[in-house]
């Protein structure tokens, strides 16, 4: 394998270890960072990308060095001319047919490369010019939004006090709720409770939809959605509205359903997407 062959992928992997520090930080920079991992990893993640720059720049520099410097051993001068003009020969085989020098390896590896740094460059342009986005309705729908795995996302603390007064709910989210309402096995007590929540809107229809957030453990790729169904009289608000509502934990009409307590609205208000969209 020639020089500049084994240069490439260490190149390459330097320079995409260069352009996932430098997307990072400029995330962090710009109030975004946390749309993409969990704020109290953070800190973490700031201190990691900004020791990879200058070890990724450095890596490249010696890497370039190394390729620019090194040479042949056939032209070197302590090689004779037999042996240079022997090296040029191609080796043959038992039949004395010239062995083939392996240039469509050299030329896949090349278009593999080309690929991988094409790739790289593309990714980091849309991260540095696109603005960032958050997890769609979509996405909840395809992840099973209130999904019987729920307690994976949000744990189990408070339930066993959960309507005992000992629990002060005023502070609660859709995440809190949703995991309450399903791990409670006597949710009496909570019908009639006032709550106040925000969230996105997962359609459902018949006047209803889950109101929803993504709990987040380490980053975006393991969100989890977490809803609570709500039923209104109003009109339902499109797809990925962000709204706040206002209303009565009533025992769900849906007897078959998995949730037991469903947000008999009294206000559903649409708002802007708030600067942190996930809960933790």
């Amino acid at each position: 394998m020639s020089s500049s062959e084994s240069a490439a992928p260490a190149a390459l992997g330097l320079g995409s270890v260069l352009a996932v520090a430098l997307c990072t930080l400029w995330l962090a920079l710009v109030g975004h960072l946390d749309l993409y991992i969990n704020p109290r990893y953070a800190v973490f993640t700031i201190v990691l990308a900004a020791l990879a720059v200058p070890a990724s720049v450095a890596g490249l520099v010696v890497v370039a060095r190394g390729h620019v410097h090194t040479h042949d051993p056939a032209s070197d001068g302590t090689h004779d001319h037999g042996d240079a003009a022997h090296a040029a020969v191609p080796a043959a085989d038992a039949h004395g047919h010239a062995r083939r020098t392996g240039g469509a390896g050299r030329h896949a590896r090349a278009a593999l490369g080309w690929a991988a740094a094409t790739v790289t460059v593309a990714v980091t342009v849309a991260m540095l010019v696109l603005p960032p986005t958050t997890l769609s309705a979509r996405t909840a729908q395809q992840r099973s939004v209130d999904a019987a795995t729920l307690s994976n996302a949000t744990g189990t603390q408070g339930v066993a006090l959960l309507g005992s007064g000992a629990v002060d709910t005023s502070d609660y989210g859709v995440k809190d709720w949703a995991a309450l309402i399903r791990q409670t096995t006597d949710t009496s007590s909570l019908v009639g409770g006032r709550v106040e929540l925000t969230g996105f809107v997962v359609p459902a229809g018949d006047g209803s939809f889950t109101l929803t957030r993504f709990v987040i453990s380490c980053c975006a790729v393991d969100a989890q959605p977490v809803g609570l169904g709500v039923t209104t009289s109003g009109s339902v608000p499109g797809a990925d509205q962000w709204v706040r509502v206002r209303g009565t934990l009533v025992a769900n009409p849906d007897q078959s359903a998995a949730a037991r307590i469903v947000v008999k609205a009294s206000s559903v208000r649409q708002i802007a997407q708030p600067s942190d969209p996930y809960e933790y």
